[in-house]
């Protein structure tokens, strides 16, 4: 399965930072130009979330549901549980503090797809959106 691992320094406590990654209503906001058309909260309780989206890339529309597990400020990670065209999801976020109030942001995937999607072209889409990715998130917990 495609993988992938990034880290990013952002300049807004590991806190700030978590909290724009749980804010997946806000998403198609700011990760629109990565495919991501709606994202949206099926559930969720103290510690855990369930999330649905829609991303459309190359020509195919996804609509896939991830559970998420939160471990406030520290991290989360996620679990794969259906979806169209996705056929396994599953990842992490891990948030360091680093010093004047900064964090150390280190993402995760491994992910992959049906039969119409090519191992290469997912992996080659992985390494090429994941920068892309974390520099939205960076731009969007600075700019908050």
């Amino acid at each position: 399965m495609p993988q992938a691992t990034l880290s990013i320094e952002v300049n807004v406590p590991p806190e700030k930072l978590f909290d724009v990654i749980i804010d997946f209503d806000s998403y198609s906001s700011f990760l629109s130009d990565l495919g991501l058309q709606e994202s949206r909260v099926l559930s969720k309780t103290d510690d855990t979330i369930e999330v649905e989206s829609v991303v459309k890339k190359m020509g195919f529309s996804d609509r896939y549901t991830l559970k998420y597990k939160l471990d406030r400020p520290k991290g989360i990670s996620w679990t794969f549980v259906k979806g169209k065209l996705t056929k396994d999801n599953k990842g992490s976020w891990k948030l360091e503090e680093l010093d004047g109030g900064r964090t150390k942001a280190t993402y995760s995937l491994e992910a992959s797809f049906g039969w119409m999607v090519p191992k290469a072209l997912v992996t080659k889409g992985i390494e090429m959106e994941l920068p892309k990715l974390l520099e939205a998130f960076k731009k969007k917990a600075e700019s908050d």
